[in-house]
C-alpha cells in the first residue's frame, strides 16, 4: 500500500479516536444511585455497585476504546438528595449515565432531572408504573420489574386460590401508592374486592395499630404494599399477633431473596412473591449467582441482576451507536432484543419499559431447603406480554406520538 495513503489513514484514524475521547471526556462514566443505608440497603444498595462493576469487567473495561467508571452514591430515599447529586454528577463530574434508582419518587425525580439534561437513566430499584406511564421519558428505561408485574404475579395466584378480600399496609409514597392501586384492580378484575387500607410511614419500626386494623378487617389476604426492612418488620409483627394462625394469609407484594435471607426460612417460609430473577433457576443463573456471591457474601435478587443486565444493555448500546450520545444510544437500547444472564427474550418497549418473563415463587420450609440461599419453588413463568402493561395503554406521550 502507498506509504501516503497509509499515513493519511492512520492520521484519519487518529482524529476520528480523539474526537471520540473528546465527546465522551474521554471516558464512559455510570452513577449507581440507591439507598445504601436505609430500608432498602440489602434489596439494591452496595451489592447493587457490585453488580455493575462485574458487568463493566466483564465487557472488558472499555467501550469504543476509552474506559468505563462506575460512581456510586446513596440517596438516602430523600428526592431532594438524589436531585441534587444527579444535578452535580451531571453538570460537574461528566456522569453519563445513572441507573438502579431504589425508591419511586426518586427515581421519579431523577428521570425528570435526566430527561432536562437529555442523559440516560435505567432504573432497575424502583418499582412505580408513572416511570413508563405519564412521567415516562425518550431517555428513561425501566428494567427488573414494576408494580404491575408483582401485581400480576403474587395478586393473581392469591385470587385464584380463593384470596378474594383484601385489606393494604401500604408505604405512603410514589411506590406504595402505585403497588396498592395496581393489586387492587387486578384483585377486581378476578372477581375479588378491596375492604379497606391503610398507609403508614416509610421506615415504619411499630406495625401494631396498622396489623390490628388489617386484622379486624376481615380480609382473607393482607397485602404489604411496601418493600425492604418494612415488609420483613411487617411479617415478623404479624406472627406476634397470630394473624396467619388465625387464618388470613400475608401477599408480601415486594420481597426478594435478599429479604427472605434476612428473615430467614422458619419466618418466611410458605409466603408466596414474585421476581424477575432467580440465582437458582437455571445453569446460566447459578453460574452468575456464584460468581457474585463470591465477590459480595451473598446471592443476588432481581435489582442487583438487573442492574447487571442494565450496565451490560448500555455498554452494548453506545457500542452499536459508535457514540454515547443519547439520543443515539436510546435508539438503540429501543432496538436492540435484551438476552443475558437475567432477561432471556427481553425488548424494549417505546415507552422504555423493557418487558420480559417474571417468575412466581413461594419460599421453602426450613427443611425443603437443600443448601445455603435455596430459599424458592418456581411455581410458574408468567410471560412478559401478561407481566408489564401494554405499552398503547401506559398513558406515555412516547407511545400516543
Amino acid at each position: 500500500m502507498n506509504k501516503k495513503l497509509i499515513a493519511a489513514l492512520a492520521i484519519l484514524l487518529a482524529s476520528s479516536t480523539a474526537a471520540l475521547a473528546d465527546a465522551s471526556d474521554g471516558k464512559v462514566k455510570i452513577g449507581i444511585l440507591n439507598d445504601q443505608s436505609g430500608v432498602y440497603a440489602d434489596f439494591g444498595g452496595k451489592f447493587s455497585y457490585e453488580a455493575a462493576l462485574m458487568a463493566v469487567e466483564d465487557y472488558g473495561g472499555k467501550v469504543l476504546g476509552v474506559p468505563v467508571e462506575v460512581v456510586t452514591a446513596d440517596h438516602q430515599n430523600k428526592p431532594d438528595i438524589a436531585s441534587n447529586i444527579a444535578r452535580q454528577w451531571y453538570d460537574t463530574e461528566q456522569v453519563d449515565s445513572i441507573m438502579e434508582l431504589t425508591t419511586s419518587s426518586v427515581a421519579l425525580a431523577v428521570q425528570a432531572i435526566s430527561k432536562e439534561k437529555k442523559r440516560i437513566d435505567i432504573v432497575t430499584g424502583a418499582a412505580t408504573t408513572e416511570l413508563t406511564g405519564k412521567q415516562c421519558s425518550p431517555y428513561g428505561f425501566h428494567w427488573a420489574y414494576d408494580t404491575h408485574s408483582l401485581a400480576v404475579g403474587t395478586g393473581g395466584a392469591l385470587v385464584k386460590q380463593g384470596g378474594d378480600s383484601w385489606f393494604f399496609l401500604t408505604a405512603d409514597y410514589a411506590f406504595g401508592y402505585s403497588l396498592e392501586e395496581n393489586t387492587s384492580n387486578y384483585v377486581k378484575e378476578n372477581g375479588g374486592k378491596v375492604v379497606g387500607a391503610v398507609r403508614h410511614p416509610l421506615a415504619t419500626t411499630d406495625f401494631s395499630s396498622f396489623l390490628l386494623q388489617a386484622q379486624s378487617s376481615g380480609a382473607k389476604v393482607i397485602g404489604l404494599a411496601n418493600a425492604g426492612l418494612d415488609t420483613s418488620n411487617a411479617i415478623k409483627q404479624a406472627a406476634e399477633f397470630g394473624i396467619v394462625q388465625g387464618g388470613q394469609r400475608l401477599a408480601a407484594l415486594l420481597f426478594t431473596l435478599a429479604e427472605v435471607h434476612g428473615l430467614g426460612l422458619e419466618a418466611a417460609q410458605g409466603l408466596t412473591l414474585t421476581e424477575g430473577f432467580y440465582w437458582n433457576r437455571n445453569e446460566e443463573s447459578a453460574k452468575f449467582g456464584k460468581r457474585f456471591m463470591e465477590r459480595t457474601g451473598k446471592m443476588p435478587n432481581m435489582v442487583h441482576a438487573g442492574t447487571y443486565s442494565a450496565v451490560t444493555q448500555y455498554l452494548k448500546a453506545i457500542e452499536k451507536a459508535g457514540s454515547d450520545d443519547a439520543d443515539a444510544v436510546s435508539k438503540e437500547l429501543h432496538a436492540m432484543p435484551v438476552s443475558d444472564v437475567f432477561a432471556e427474550n427481553g425488548t424494549v418497549a417505546p415507552n422504555g419499559r423493557m418487558i420480559h418473563d417474571m417468575y412466581l415463587l413461594e419460599v421453602k420450609k426450613p427443611d425443603e431447603s437443600k443448601e445455603p440461599w435455596d430459599y424458592f419453588k418456581v411455581l410458574a413463568t408468567i410471560p412478559g406480554k401478561e407481566a408489564f402493561i401494554d405499552p398503547a395503554q401506559s398513558g406515555c406521550e412516547l407511545v400516543k406520538s
